[in-house]
């Protein structure tokens, strides 16, 4: 209903007491205060012609005759207002923010034919599928892209933050969206990284699973681990099945790992498929950072609103009949 400004909780010494003032110096000011007080009777009260007058006690005692000294009062109000309005008065609030680089993470699948293999339920590729969709559920901030690959590669999903549309591609993958036969590590590694090298931020991963050695493509793993080193991109490698089911050369997906500065690990099942996301989850955690932001209110309106008030107030008096009759 009342404006803001307009109560007498503003100067109230716990009021005063909490504000921050941006330009304290001029409080100083308020000192100014008394010596105006003693000019103004020195000039006024004090060279005024008095006459002696014998007044009872009861008429010289009259409550209204102190009233002559509302308009100085006020006036002096109005300065007193304007030294607090200069010198600023502030709150600040700290407001604590959490702060994240996210991650830029392609996943490159194998599709070939041998990852419908069975040795790790329901098969390879299933089990890959799945795990990978749980791996994508726990990020966050992170952009994600999906590339497939087994004689031929390309991207499936480019980087993104929408998790649900990549989980759609990820769950319409099939073993039969590449004629080509064969395992294309090299073009799959050159392909996801045309992905990255070009987006912002510092964490660039490549995660890679496969279950067979590089019997297909146009570049070679070792000139695609190279081209990842150049461009910051590190590979973890993950070797899918059972070592008895299948034919697998493990050097190349060590080297792939270990040169560009990432990890190489062997998924024998599920369960240890799972255990290893789990670990490129806890190797490729997300930077944190707190920042503190402080929101500082400026409240100074108030004391210039109480200023115009009070200048207002003590005009009223000198220019109307009221403080004719108050000086009087």
């Amino acid at each position: 209903m009342f404006p803001e400004w307009l109560t007498y909780e503003w100067f109230l010494p716990e009021t005063l007491k909490s504000f921050k003032w941006a330009n304290s110096y001029f409080l100083f000011g308020l000192l100014l205060i008394p010596l105006l007080i003693l000019i103004q009777w020195f000039f006024g009260e004090g060279k005024k012609q008095k006459l002696q007058l014998t007044l009872d006690e009861k008429t010289g005692s009259v409550w209204y005759a102190w009233l002559r000294f509302l308009p100085s009062f006020f006036f002096l109000s109005a300065i007193s207002m304007a030294i607090l309005a200069l010198a600023r008065p502030q709150r600040e609030l700290s407001l604590d923010e959490e702060f994240s680089e996210g991650l830029n993470i392609v996943l490159a699948l194998d599709i070939s034919e041998s990852m419908l293999t069975t040795d790790i339920l329901p098969n390879r590729l299933e089990s890959a599928k799945g795990v990978a969709k749980q791996f994508i559920s726990s990020r966050k901030n992170d952009k994600m892209g999906l590339v497939i690959f087994s004689g031929e590669a390309f991207t499936l999903c480019p980087l993104t933050s929408d998790y649900p549309l990549l989980t759609d591609y990820l769950n319409n993958v099939s073993a039969s969206l590449i004629k080509a036969s064969g395992t294309a590590i090299g073009n799959a590694i050159a392909t996801a990284i045309n992905r990255l090298r070009d987006s912002p931020g510092e964490g660039k991963v490549i995660i890679l699973l496969s279950d067979g050695d590089n019997t297909a493509g146009t570049l070679g793993p070792e000139t695609a681990t190279e081209l990842a080193k150049s461009f910051n991109i590190r590979i973890y490698s993950i070797a899918l099945g059972s070592r008895s089911a299948r034919e697998l050369d493990l050097k190349t997906l060590q080297n792939v790992a270990l040169e560009s500065g990432g990890s190489f690990f062997e998924a024998n099942s599920g369960e240890s498929l799972i255990s290893i996301f789990s670990e490129i989850d806890q190797l490729e955690k997300i930077k944190m950072e707190n920042r503190k932001n402080r929101e500082r209110t400026d409240y100074y309106f108030i004391y210039l609103n109480w200023a115009i008030c009070f200048i207002l107030i003590s005009f009223l008096f000198k220019i109307t009949i009221v403080g004719n009759y108050l000086v009087d």
